[in-house]
């Protein structure tokens, strides 16, 4: 797997990622540190992946077990550290 992430440049604090299988993806900050919140943030894509990957696994386990699947939600909730690093 590979992934090129660039910032957007200065007075930003959005980047865009180029994923090995060809697709783009945005990321900016929060207002209050310097983004526009013109896309999720780079921390909300980590929970988005982690919680992705578990699902990903899990349908594909139960369906090659010949379960009839119709459904999967997964939440995930995390807090960041009040300090830095965070």
């Amino acid at each position: 797997m590979k992934c090129t992430v660039n910032w957007n440049g200065p007075g930003t604090m959005g980047f865009r990622a180029a994923t090995g299988s060809g697709h783009m993806l945005n990321m900016d900050g929060a207002p209050e540190a310097g983004g526009q919140n013109l896309a999720p943030r780079p921390m909300e894509l980590l929970l988005a992946g982690a919680g992705g990957c578990s699902s990903f696994d899990v349908v594909m386990i139960l369906q090659k077990g010949r379960q009839d699947v119709r459904h999967c939600e997964v939440t995930i909730e995390a807090e960041r550290a009040e300090n830095d690093p965070k």
